[in-house]
């Protein structure tokens, strides 16, 4: 074919090819913006949240923590402050975070509208939006533990959300601060509550104030201390979320609706109690709530088996969307108070046992959270194992490996002479084995990993080499690894990549193909 023939043929045939590559770079820039569409939407419904506190004599460090909560598929937390490593940290994370101010800075946050800026500036426009930022907490149960700062409570709430303005955030991050629930006044039957008169003052310009920006009500709700305080009044069943049969439900005589469980009434109550104040726009977020795994002699339900069951039932309430009996249509996102046992508070014990995990991430008790989605999926209930602790003599912990080898009937061939777990040959090495292949036969059963205080249970997996405990996912040195969300996404993203490089090598070939025949 002549020159000028191929030159008229060739244009519209390379005219089509850019038309296409073109259509699938625009495509393909468009995606990561349809992906932060889908989170943004997937924000809005219920989740369960932890606060994280730092009196922990064995915190992890930021980076670490952050992979915890990776792992743990917790995508939504509260801080006691504003720690700039643990920001910097979840920093590209797909991880929620409220900061907050501390009750001792209110006196100068609410006095100058400088110092709000400047805090803002430090804490909030320095890490957003790489760290997702979502919430500011302004203090902690001012009106019930700080009264003398009640005054400077709205001021400072108000400074940083102007500061907020100013930075053009104040859409995305919210301002609030949290109650107590000792703020609301006859809260059962709910539809008899009201805010306690002494802070009117204080509350209804707030309640507008969170009325104009679209923030939420934070609420401090412990059905664990209903129950205390109301002992005989209030069953046990109620507060910790069990099935409960029609005549032991609690009924609001006024407006007839029954209440399975306490905290819903409490929620409620907060509703019932804006109300009464004209406001009606404004939701409901449970900034605490939790229960204590150990007590002292006078807290006796203050149990694993008590905080298990009301951790695990309320996880599964707020995923199955039910909302409260006055509003159906509406369920309540909570952060569960909290995610690490603080070991440095001072008594009551109960003040150092609210966690769901010691600082070292070893677990307090196991969920039972199966049917609430990849929710801490690779925490606890399917994948934990018993060993022995660190710091045990020899003679107690050779005792309880007798034991469990013994009476126990636990499987310890593999910890004879030659066998694959025989080293590391010391007792604290074999008694592990052995506690574990107790606690697995057991079905890991409550109590099962005891062994009179020398063992503990783990979510690391303890194989090592050709040694593999009972209960692992490891074949020979080789790991079946579950396979995060963080991991999922980025073998979605190679995958993308290859599927790119895959069609411009295909249009390659096209294009070779459509013009060899005409050189």
């Amino acid at each position: 074919m002549p020159f000028t023939s191929m030159s008229s043929t060739v244009p519209p045939l390379l005219f089509f090819l850019f038309i296409v590559i073109f259509n699938l770079s625009i495509s393909a820039k468009s995606w990561p913006l349809s992906q932060e569409n889908k989170i943004q939407e997937q924000d809005k419904d219920p989740f369960v949240g932890f606060n994280i506190g730092t009196d922990v004599s064995s915190l992890l460090p930021p980076p670490d923590l952050v992979k915890f909560l990776q792992t743990q598929k917790i995508n939504h937390i509260r801080l006691y402050d504003a720690d700039p490593e643990l920001l910097k940290a979840l920093a590209k994370t797909k991880i929620r975070v409220i900061i907050s101010v501390p009750n001792n800075q209110l006196l100068a946050i609410g006095s100058s509208n400088a110092t709000a800026a400047s805090w803002i500036g430090r804490n909030v426009v320095a890490y957003y939006p790489e760290t997702l930022i979502t919430a500011i907490s302004v203090g902690d149960e001012v009106l019930t533990t700080v009264p003398s700062s009640a005054p400077l409570l709205l001021p400072a709430i108000e400074s940083l959300y102007n500061a907020l303005v100013a930075s053009n955030l104040h859409t995305q991050i919210k301002v609030s601060t949290p109650h107590a629930a000792s703020i609301m006044m006859d809260t059962f039957p709910p539809s008899q509550a009201y805010f306690n008169q002494t802070w009117l003052s204080v509350i209804s310009p707030l309640l507008r104030f969170l009325s104009k920006t679209g923030s939420p009500l934070m609420m401090n709700l412990y059905p664990y201390y209903v129950y205390m305080q109301n002992k005989g009044v209030v069953p046990l069943d109620n507060c910790l979320f069990e099935p409960l049969t029609p005549a032991k439900e609690m009924v609001d005589p006024n407006t007839l609706l029954h209440y399975t469980n306490v905290l819903d009434a409490m929620v409620d109550a907060a509703y019932v109690s804006m109300k009464n104040l004209n406001i009606s726009d404004v939701a409901v977020l449970v900034t605490e709530t939790g229960w204590p795994s150990q007590g002292d002699k006078m807290e006796p339900h203050a149990t694993i088996d008590n905080a298990d069951t009301y951790t695990s039932n309320l996880i599964k309430h707020v995923f199955d969307r039910t909302g409260t009996p006055m509003r159906p249509e509406v369920t309540p996102s909570v952060y569960i108070y909290e995610l690490f046992n603080e070991d440095k508070r001072a008594p009551p014990v109960s003040e150092a046992s609210w966690g769901l995990f010691y600082g070292n991430t070893t677990p307090v008790y196991l969920l039972h959270v199966s049917g609430s989605g990849a929710f801490l999926a690779n925490d606890t209930t399917n994948k934990t194992y018993c060993v022995a602790m660190d710091g045990v003599d020899v003679k107690t912990l050779q005792a309880a490996l007798d034991w469990a080898c013994g009476p126990g009937r636990a499987n310890c061939s593999e910890i004879q002479p030659g066998e694959s777990c025989y080293q590391p040959n010391n007792v604290k090495g074999h008694a592990s084995f052995a506690f574990n292949s107790y606690y697995q036969k057991e079905g890991r059963a409550s109590g099962s990993c005891d062994f009179k205080g020398v063992a503990m249970i783990t979510t690391t997996d303890p194989s090592h080499g050709s040694c593999i405990f009972p209960g692992s996912k490891k074949v020979g040195n080789q790991t079946q690894t579950v396979v995060n969300s963080t991991q999922v996404a980025a073998g979605e993203t190679s995958s993308r990549s290859l599927l790119s490089r895959g069609f411009c090598a295909s249009i390659m070939i096209l294009v070779t193909c459509v013009l060899l025949p005409f050189w």
